[in-house]
């Protein structure tokens, strides 16, 4: 542990203003529909969806004078696939167009080009598509039942998985069954969540335009992957990459949801080709709710052994993921399952392990990444077991987290994983300090004796960020590939930056990840500065366009700073140390004797110095001066493929639950964080307030429901309601450092933290609140309907019976209340 390692005189660990935000506040931003708006020659389209969850197409239709495209009319596109070299995934393709059937209400099955939006939503109106309904399947539970509708009968008759299992993983150690049999008591829970959507400020949106002189085309579209989503269209349209323009401008929010491949972009794309003009599509945000990425329904059955003391010595589980109706490239709809495989113990020492997970294909809007992935689901399940354990054990709540907190480093997870230099056991320390138990314990038993009920929640976790190509390429296991398989398709890690001083003496990063809001162009222009001795303002990062940018894997997973942050040090210490070397024959002395500082070359011991300007002028200018002829510029690249590392919190929220009414307040929440190094203290906080305000909404209020015959119900933001700033209270942030040997800069990720330990922590309150009643939360979102139900009926908040099990769930606004 250290105190804060920001050394004066640098740029690194300053709590600077983002340099991206005054054009944004400005109302300057230019978004995709500012883009499509500005163009007068642009035409815009509309997708025509299903409407029923399942069925076969039986025709598609339009009135006159209405341009329609169908399937049949994308002639050689072929299918979005995504690929993973594992024996239990199962490669569908997914069409650009439905062909024969539809899979999810949402699906998209045609689209009309008309000259205004308006006008497209006019021409939309009068397609008329007729769908024979087949039977749907809506749940996960359901889809694994036998005689169940098979979601893709294209899946091979021979896969060893079960029909709607597309994945199946399983890790057992030898002595698994043993540790069961010898402990004291096995403690067990089975946890929910419902769908969410990431439900980005600016929904998806695209304008794709054709350059009939060069043959190129030119898509601007809301993304966070820019050169992932060239290769997947390319791939799809049998384009060569370099045909291939992908730009995404400023956008408003991602959140994973828009790291994905979307059918849109790649029908946009064919079509301006196809007609030889630009076209633009700006999706609603009732569309986005039914067509968009959906997120996190899962089902966690687990169990662990524990001594009568309180240690965990192993965990089994049954993990199930409905992933929807198809595979979201590039990174698979094994994501969601794999990640909960590996990563189910997190900050725990767990010395025996057998756990399966699956991902299960149903008749709903496919799945993807969304703010955290399965770690939500993770924290919540072992933070609920830890409380479980705790009260059948008759142990104090923090004291067997700290019992069981892995406090030895590196430590190796019997899933594989390791994990690198942290601080568990400080978070929890720190967190359980600040929130003075003694106090609240008065606190809570005052508010008893007035029939008041105040609760209050602990969660650990350890966030795996800033991960590469070694932890990707670990989801696959080779199996042998044939004509019948698909080419895998691996998503490396790596980032790559181009480093330039122009002759005037400015800097220019090109980095590969794409920022879409935090912040990474000030903290990148602050990493660089550090080695340059140049000011911040000095930095212009070029991102999100694959003209002007080298090769990356965009911005997702918690990894930006570190892997493009470590990328820029490489590149920025290879240039510092090509122009320490001008400047020492200048000024004399050796390279060594150079120091960069405020914008000058100084050689250490004397008043000797020059600007950096007039070395960057003489280079480029004066190159018939320099020493060394075949470097007559001023610029490095910089490439950094780590491992991987983990970052670490403890949440703990205090709440108060009205049993009348249902009704949940925060009253207070803290987060105990480790992030490693804080290149910017100010932007980290900002990460872990939003992350903690999307951990809320998926505690308390945001759910997609879906009625008895699959068709979503929560199409707007009357009905899916995520929290404003009156639901949410103030969030306390303690830092703690620990330097992982993972991370270049000595930073670690901290995007998701907050999403991931939040709800967890506010589960864990609610259930401490309710405990007089008997009641404790196993299902998120807990609901007002969900809480006042289970406190009148005596039973824990869990899911109501899914519409395939015969019954209708609450209506959205009955569940609101």
């Amino acid at each position: 542990m250290a105190a804060a390692p920001t050394e004066p005189g640098t740029w690194t660990g300053r709590a600077l203003p983002r340099l991206e935000d005054p054009a944004i506040v400005r109302g300057w931003g230019r978004y995709v529909g500012d883009i499509a708006a500005l163009n007068q020659r642009c035409a815009h389209v509309r997708f025509i969806r299903s409407t029923v969850a399942s069925g076969r197409i039986v025709s598609v239709t339009a009135a006159a004078g209405v341009q329609l495209f169908t399937a049949a009319d994308l002639t050689g596109v072929a299918p979005i696939r995504a690929a993973l070299q594992r024996p239990d995934f199962v490669a569908v393709g997914t069409p650009i167009l439905a062909t024969d059937v539809v899979r999810f209400v949402g699906d998209p099955i045609a689209f009309v080009v008309a000259e205004s939006e308006a006008a497209a939503e006019d021409a939309a109106e009068l397609v008329d598509v007729e769908i024979e309904p087949l039977p749907p399947v809506l749940s996960a539970v359901q889809a694994l039942t036998e005689g169940a509708p098979v979601v893709h009968n294209s899946v091979p008759e021979d896969h060893p998985n079960a029909p709607n299992t597309v994945v199946d993983g399983r890790i057992t150690t030898p002595g698994a069954e043993e540790a069961f049999a010898a402990a004291d008591a096995i403690v067990g829970v089975r946890v929910s969540s419902g769908r969410q959507s990431a439900m980005p400020l600016e929904a998806r949106a695209a304008h794709a335009a054709y350059d009939p002189g060069t043959g190129r085309s030119t898509l601007h579209a809301t993304l966070q992957m820019p050169h992932v989503t060239r290769t997947g269209i390319a791939d799809c349209l049998g384009m060569a990459e370099d045909d291939l323009r992908v730009v995404a401008p400023d956008v408003g929010g991602g959140f994973g949801a828009k790291m994905t491949l979307a059918r849109e972009d790649v029908a946009l794309v064919w079509a301006s080709r196809h007609l030889r003009r630009d076209l633009a599509w700006i999706e609603t945000r009732e569309e986005n709710f039914l067509a968009s990425w959906h997120s996190r329904e899962q089902v966690y059955d687990i169990e662990g052994a524990f001594t009568a003391d309180g240690v965990l010595l192993a965990l089994r589980g049954d993990l199930i993921c409905d992933v929807g109706a198809y595979c979201c490239y590039p990174v698979t709809w094994a994501v969601e399952p794999l990640m909960a495989l590996a990563e189910l113990p997190g900050p725990y020492k767990v010395g025996e392990y057998d756990v399966r997970s699956r991902a299960v294909v149903t008749n709903k809007c496919p799945i993807a990444p969304y703010r955290g992935v399965s770690r939500p689901m993770q924290v919540l399940a072992m933070e609920r077991l830890m409380d479980r354990a705790a009260a059948q054990l008759d142990l104090d709540k923090v004291e067997i987290r700290d019992k069981n907190l892995v406090s030895e480093f590196p430590h190796r997870a019997p899933t594989g994983l390791v994990l690198d230099l942290a601080s568990h056991r400080e978070t929890l320390s720190t967190a359980a300090q600040l929130a003075d138990l003694e106090d609240f314990a008065l606190r809570q038993a005052r508010a008893r004796e007035q029939g008041r009920y105040l609760g209050i929640g602990f969660s650990c976790f350890a966030e795996r960020t800033g991960y590469g190509t070694p932890a990707f390429a670990a989801r696959s296991r080779p199996f042998g590939l044939d004509s019948s398989r698909p080419a895998p398709v691996i998503t490396p890690g790596f980032e790559r930056v181009i480093l330039t001083m122009d002759p005037s003496g400015g800097l220019t990063l090109r980095i590969g990840a794409s920022p879409h809001g935090q912040g990474l162009k000030t903290s990148l222009a602050q990493v660089v500065c550090d080695e340059l001795g140049m000011r911040p303002e000095q930095v212009r990062v070029i991102a999100s366009d694959t003209d002007a940018t080298p090769y990356g894997w965009g911005s997702f997973a918690s990894r930006a700073m570190v892997i493009a942050g470590g990328a820029s040090l490489i590149a920025a210490r290879d240039l510092a140390e090509r122009i320490r070397g001008l400047a020492a024959d200048r000024l004399g002395g050796l390279p060594d004797d150079i120091v960069l500082d405020n914008g000058k070359a100084r050689l250490s011991g004397s008043d000797r110095a020059v600007d950096l300007a007039v070395i960057a002028r003489d280079t480029y200018h004066s190159s018939h001066l320099i020493p060394d002829k075949g470097e007559a510029a001023l610029e490095s690249i910089g490439t950094y493929d780590p491992s991987g590392t983990f970052a670490n919190a403890c949440h703990v929220a205090e709440v108060e639950v009205n049993p009348l009414t249902g009704h949940v307040e925060i009253t207070r929440f803290l987060v105990a964080e480790d992030a490693g190094r804080l290149i910017n203290p100010a932007i980290v906080d900002g990460q872990i307030h939003g992350g903690v305000v999307q951990g809320i909404a998926n505690a308390l209020f945001e759910e997609l429901i879906y009625d008895d015959r699959g068709v979503l119900v929560t199409t707007s933001l009357m009905d899916f309601l995520p929290p404003t700033i009156a639901e949410v209270p103030d969030i306390e942030i303690a830092h703690i450092y620990t330097m992982s040997p993972a991370s270049l800069t000595g930073a670690k990720g901290v995007g998701e933290g907050g999403t991931i330990g939040a709800p967890a922590a506010i589960a864990n309150a609610i259930s401490d609140a309710l405990s007089p009643l008997g009641v404790e939360v196993f299902h998120l979102p807990a609901t007002p309907h969900r809480i006042r139900s289970a406190i009148r009926e005596g039973r824990d908040v869990r899911p109501a019976s899914h519409p395939a099990d015969g019954t209708t769930p609450a209506h959205p606004q009955e569940n609101a209340s």
